[in-house]
This record gives structure tokens, sequence and C-alpha cells, in this order.
């Protein structure tokens, strides 16, 4: 094969993985600051002295994630869904993912337990609880997965007739439910106080997984889900405590500078991988084929 052809045939190839998945999936923006404005009357909130999230993947296989400061002094959105009106106040500190960059649309809200700087878990999350990278109190964790409703679908997406969710702890799994739009899945079968609750309030899945919709990507978005998450802490522990009891990830403190370097702990989601990987992956091999010869 001319080395010449090669090249231009990666060329496309990479640019084609590049493209290809553009209109399918929307930036996602994570952010740390305080609520400093709630308007339910317009529905928006609005968060100060944010800090942005973000992970930059070493040679040796290690991910570096860390919260920057940002050239801003608040940033203002929508709420994810109206019960974060009741769940959120004034001067609480919190996680925030919002879609289509920094700020405009919410589509997660997290509250963070602990008092600075040592805010390093979550107590209550109104939204995608997927894309919030802050572990939850008590070290719960959560794996979560949408069912599309196959007769309603646009694009990338379709409504989800239901959620699978997982509450896990200790290594283990500790309750599962399927659950429909309203349903809740509690779990308090701990002797330290501590329980959760998650609720499924609507969501989203990928039309992919439906067996009449043709494979590849479509033009949409990526699914986006609404769940009420609350967690109550173990009693009298705190965050060093929480630390020393098991084995819980660690996220970057708040701070006005850029924070040390952590490794992320998001909320599991379930799902296959998605284009763009498979094809990284393709001219990966396509490449060194090439340069066998």
């Amino acid at each position: 094969m001319n080395r010449y052809f090669s090249c231009t045939l990666i060329v496309a190839l990479i640019a084609c993985c590049i493209i290809l998945p553009a209109s399918a999936v929307i930036q996602e923006a994570t952010v740390k600051g305080t609520i400093t404005t709630m308007d339910p009357s317009r529905n928006m909130i609005t968060i100060a002295n944010p800090l942005q999230y973000g992970c930059v993947y070493a040679a040796s296989g290690s991910t570096i994630c860390t919260y920057d400061s940002m050239n801003i002094s608040s940033l203002t959105g929508t709420a994810p869904d109206p019960s974060a009106f009741s769940v959120f106040k004034t001067g609480d500190p919190v996680v925030a993912t919002s879609l289509g960059g920094a700020g405009e649309t919410w589509i997660a809200l997290a509250k963070l337990f602990g008092s600075q700087p040592s805010e390093l878990y979550v107590t209550d999350i109104v939204g995608d609880a997927t894309t919030i990278p802050t572990p939850l109190a008590g070290n719960y964790t959560l794996v979560l997965s949408t069912n599309p409703d196959c007769s309603a679908c646009t694009g990338t997406t379709c409504t989800a007739v239901s959620s699978d969710v997982a509450i896990r702890g200790d290594g283990r799994q500790l309750a599962a439910r399927t659950l429909k739009p309203g349903e809740a899945l509690g779990f308090n079968g701990r002797n330290d106080g501590s329980s959760i609750v998650v609720t499924f309030m609507k969501g989203q899945a990928l039309s992919s997984s439906c067996t009449n919709r043709p494979a590849g990507m479509v033009g949409g978005i990526q699914p986006i889900s609404d769940y009420i998450v609350h967690v109550v802490p173990p009693i009298g522990m705190t965050v060093d405590q929480m630390q020393a009891s098991g084995p819980a990830p660690t996220l970057a403190t708040l701070s006005a500078a850029p924070s040390a370097p952590v490794t992320p702990a998001r909320t599991q989601k379930s799902g296959s991988l998605p284009v763009a990987v498979i094809g990284a992956l393709g001219v990966i091999v396509l490449i060194a084929a090439v340069q066998k010869k």
C-alpha cells in the first residue's frame, strides 16, 4: 500500500471518528461553587466563584482530575427539577453539571457535605446523578441504567419507561429495583444510622438499544435523566472519619487556587462503548498495521 495513501486514509478515518458523534453529544461542564441566588419564578439558580472540573489522562494510564479557577464570578442556569428549590438553599456548597458549556442549563445539582475545605461527599442530588463526580456520603454508590420506550424516540434518544437502580456499599449490592417514573428505592440496613433513598423522576435512554431502530449515530443528544437522591450520613461521623472507615474515593477540595490532583469517582452509568471510542480503537489498529509495512 502506498504510504501517502495510507496516511490520507488514516486522517480521513480520524476525521470521521471526530465528526460523526458531534451531532449526538453536547458538551457537559461540571463546576463547584456556592449557591447565591435561587429564583423559582424563573426556574434559575446562580452559583458563585465557580471552579471547573477537568481530567488529564496520563501516559501511564492514570487519570488526574482537578477543579481549576475560572475567569468568571458566577454562573446562572435553569434548575434540573422543581424540587431543587426545596432541597437547596442559598449558601449551600454544591457541585453542578450543565449541558452545552458552563451554566445556562443545569442538568444536575449536588449538595456537598462537610465544612470547607473538606467538602468531599454529597448528601443530595437533583438531576442526572451520573454526571456528578463527587462520591456520596456513607460510601454509598449507585448504578443507574434507563430502559427506552421504543415507540417514543427522536434521534439518539427515547423516553425512558423505567430505570434500573442498584445501591451498593461495603463492597456489595445492598438493594436493587426497576423503578418507573415517580418510584423510589431506599436502604437503611446498616447499624450506623445512615440511609439512602433514590427516586427516579423521568429520563431518557439510547435509541440504539431498540431492536427496530438502525444502528449508528443519528442526530440528537446524549440521554439525560432526572433522579432525586438523598443520603443521611452515618451518625456522628465527620468527613475525616468517613475517609478512615473504608475505601472512599477522594475528590479535590474547594479552593480559590487550582486543587490537588485526584481520581474521579462518578456514580456508575451502564452502557456500551461510544462510537468515537470504537472508531479510535480501529484507527490505532490501522496505524500499527501501516507502520509495519
